[in-house]
């Protein structure tokens, strides 16, 4: 278990798509939207690893088909998002759009951060692969992954936590628009990757 939580807290730890949608999400909306989307990635993660549990997961995994089609689902989700907050940026304006509004509710930002792990067929393939290492059983597949992602949702919040903390920093225009900029650049990049994936 010490092995599978270092594991955990060293893949958990490298900043990705979860994390600049927590980070975007915070800032259009607060600290509690920065929960909820870090609580709606958990569920994400507690969706693959149910599918993981079940057997399911390795499944979709090895359908070649469903795998690139879930790839680029996903891949347009983020870029969508990451244009959207770019196009903020060039106006100097909030985002605006059903996207910035659901980000700022609590209900609307777990969606998107239920939506943007569900696009990500890394997440899949790696619960696939990571937790079937330290179970053989699904009730120990399922507990491991349940670890992983209350690890998740707690790492992610904190983020949540610090970035609401000083959101006045990023009430000046200016450097709003360039938060704006570079999180828009990091989801659009991170979509784009996706998308050029090889399986």
């Amino acid at each position: 278990m010490l092995i599978f939580l270092g594991v955990s807290a060293l893949v958990i730890a490298i900043p990705g798509q979860d994390t600049a949608l927590t980070i975007r999400n915070t800032l259009l909306g607060s600290r509690a939207t920065g929960i909820a989307t870090a609580a709606g990635v958990g569920a994400g993660q507690a969706t693959w690893t149910l599918a993981t549990a079940l057997g399911v997961g390795a499944l979709l995994a090895t359908s070649e088909p469903a795998f690139a089609a879930l790839r680029l689902a996903g891949a347009a989700y983020l870029v969508w998002l990451g244009l959207r907050t770019l196009w903020s940026a060039v106006r100097g304006t909030s985002v605006t759009g059903p996207s910035s509004r659901a980000a700022r509710r609590p209900v609307g930002a777990f969606r998107q951060g239920l939506l943007s792990n569900l696009g990500n067929p890394k997440m899949l393939a790696f619960f696939t692969s990571l937790l079937p290492q330290f179970s053989s059983t699904s009730a120990g597949l399922l507990a491991h992954g349940l670890v992983f992602c209350a690890l998740t949702i707690a790492w992610l919040s904190g983020y949540a936590i610090v970035v609401a903390r000083v959101r006045r920093l990023f009430a000046r225009s200016r450097v709003r628009r360039a938060v704006d900029a570079v999180t828009g650049t990091v989801l659009v990049g991170f979509g784009l990757r996706l998308a050029t994936e090889r399986s």
